[in-house]
């Protein structure tokens, strides 16, 4: 659909739900790019840079990126040269810390439209990922790793959503359907939002 505002959301999920999945399609669905802060480290890592050395071993465990690191590598994609002004953010953030951060970042690239939970019970999680795991040569996707993984998620990520429901930018969407049903789903209910916004905002631009 036509866009008089640049779009710029959020996707929340566990492990599993999809983020990697539905952030592409909704991005290109919004003509904005898809920021992954997973993609992000491990190119890092692959890359051999010093930051990638620092967050090895703690990708590998499934544990999550000291704060500090996380936040600058994602204030530089954000807001340094050529940064979009638009965005699927994905990955980011994931623990109070990380929000309270993100809010002064994110607010200088002109806020949140949309937090977009995806929700998934943690059995499908662990059918998924185990799937996943056979698959693909992921070390994030070992059974212990992955109990390891919804641990963290839900002491340090999920507490996340009444942050953002409190914010009035928080949207559900089940994630269990097959992926394209979840597409369609998160689409309807972003295109709403961003309708409800251009309707607040008549004739902002990019």
């Amino acid at each position: 659909m036509p866009r008089t505002v640049a779009v710029r959301l959020l996707l929340l999920g566990p492990p599993g739900s999809g983020k990697g999945t539905q952030g592409p399609r909704l991005a290109d669905h919004c003509g904005v790019p898809h920021l992954s802060s997973g993609e992000l480290l491990r190119a890092q890592v692959k890359a051999g840079t010093e930051l990638g050395r620092r967050v090895a071993s703690a990708l590998g465990r499934g544990d999550l990126v000291p704060d500090e690191l996380i936040v600058a590598l994602m204030d530089e994609a954000l807001t340094g040269p050529g940064s979009p002004e638009g965005y699927v953010l994905d990955g980011f953030p994931r623990t109070r810390a990380q929000a309270r951060a993100a809010e002064d970042l994110l607010a200088r690239t002109g806020g949140l439209d949309a937090a977009v939970h995806l929700e998934l019970p943690d059995d499908v999680v662990r059918r998924r990922l185990a799937g996943r795991a056979a698959q693909e040569d992921r070390s994030d996707d070992d059974a212990a790793v992955v109990e390891h993984r919804l641990r963290i998620y839900h002491a340090e990520t999920e507490p996340l959503l009444d942050y953002y429901r409190r914010r009035g930018v928080l949207v559900a969407v089940d994630a269990t359907p097959p992926p394209d049903e979840v597409t369609a789903s998160v689409v309807a209910a972003v295109d709403r939002r961003v309708r409800e916004r251009e309707v607040r905002q008549p004739g902002a631009g990019r």
